[in-house]
């Protein structure tokens, strides 16, 4: 389902002048699709949707013309090593601890791995959460993150 409605959300931005989420959101229920505005906003960024000046002088979503590189990620995951001071599991939540500042990079860095089982992840100054979805898959992502931090 998540598939198709991506697929749908390109053909409207592609088809039609759409800035804001709620438009996007009538548009899909306009076409049968059930959905919330937290899934549009989670389906705007796994799309790599952006914001582009129309010749109206409004906005309008559109795919990026940007493509993700492999040295964005490598940039991440190096962010992620070299703030990181330790991870900690709590059921399904794993608690990231990081130098001052940086919970919001480390997290980020965790968001673009898009990693199996993650929900969500949520920052603060030094300390990230990371929800997911049980608790194997928290001990599981635990145990490679301390592989990944040696």
């Amino acid at each position: 389902m998540k598939n198709v409605r991506q697929s749908e959300i390109l053909t409207i931005v592609q088809s039609k002048d759409i800035d804001t989420q709620e438009q996007l959101l009538e548009e899909l229920r306009a076409r049968g699709f059930s959905t919330t505005q937290a899934t549009i906003s989670r389906d705007i960024k796994e799309l790599r949707l952006v914001k582009e000046l129309t010749s109206s002088g409004g906005y309008r979503y559109a795919p990026s013309e940007r493509k993700p590189s492999s040295t964005s990620d490598t940039r991440l995951r190096n962010i992620f090593k070299e703030g990181v001071i330790s991870v900690e599991v709590a059921q399904n939540i794993v608690v990231v601890r990081t130098m001052p500042g940086l919970a919001s990079a480390a997290c980020s860095a965790l968001d673009a791995m898009e990693i199996d089982g993650m929900v969500g992840s949520l920052a603060g100054d030094d300390t990230g959460i990371l929800i997911m979805r049980d608790n194997s898959l928290a001990q599981q992502f635990n145990s490679e993150v301390h592989k990944l931090l040696r």
